[in-house]
């Protein structure tokens, strides 16, 4: 489903920030990306969504080469995703319930169908009691699974996470970390960023292992 090949990125003024990344997860699987702060974790999992593109080598999502991807055919590409990034980018001005539409509401879904799949989502991440409510009032934890049921209202196939346990307590993080099981145990793909070696303990998940942005063997 994902297959990088020789794949490296490097910045303006020089910086490597991969270097020959080679690996495939196939679909339905949960796979853990770790490694030091700086490693080249976040740039990886931007490379998948083409937030960011390859400088060189082959990425393939589902059979399409992103690094090739014209910028026009990107957002379709997306559609597959449900993203969690560290800056939660959620509206502070927005109810709970208004966070988790604006997906759909950009994909043109029917209000009520919409709706219906919002509830569902606050649903699934313990949230629909707060739907009322504005993201200021909740707690991290509380915010970060707010961040994942807009990530997973469209259904997408594939769910990226950048270090979602980094700013939450062991017992947030193994809630937080449920979630993620819950739904790739339904046959959705999963890749999580992370440093935190007790999450990999308890989840006992595959670990792929970056240094200064190469694989580890």
């Amino acid at each position: 489903m994902i297959s990088f090949s020789q794949v490296n990125k490097r910045y303006p003024g020089g910086f490597e920030a991969l270097k020959n990344i080679s690996f495939s997860v196939e679909r339905g699987e949960m796979v853990f990306i770790t490694g030091h702060s700086g490693a080249g974790k976040s740039t990886l999992l931007k490379l998948i969504p083409a937030i960011e593109r390859p400088t060189s080598g082959s990425l393939l999502v589902s059979g399409q080469n992103v690094g090739a991807m014209r910028p026009g055919a990107v957002p379709y590409l997306r559609r597959n995703f449900g993203l969690v990034f560290q800056d939660h980018k959620l509206l502070f001005d927005r109810s709970v319930f208004d966070n988790v539409m604006l997906p759909l509401a950009i994909g043109g879904f029917e209000t009520r169908e919409a709706a219906r799949r919002a509830r569902a989502a606050l649903d699934k991440v313990g949230l629909l009691e707060k739907e009322r409510a504005y993201p200021i009032t909740l707690s991290g934890g509380e915010q970060q699974r707010l961040c994942i049921a807009r990530a997973v209202v469209s259904r997408p196939s594939i769910l990226i996470a950048d270090e979602p346990t980094g700013n939450l307590d062991s017992a947030y993080a193994s809630e937080i970390m449920d979630i993620f099981r819950a739904f790739n145990q339904v046959g959705v793909t999963v890749l999580i960023a992370t440093h935190d070696e007790a999450v990999l303990e308890r989840m006992k998940p595959r670990v792929i292992r970056l240094a200064r942005g190469a694989l580890l063997p």
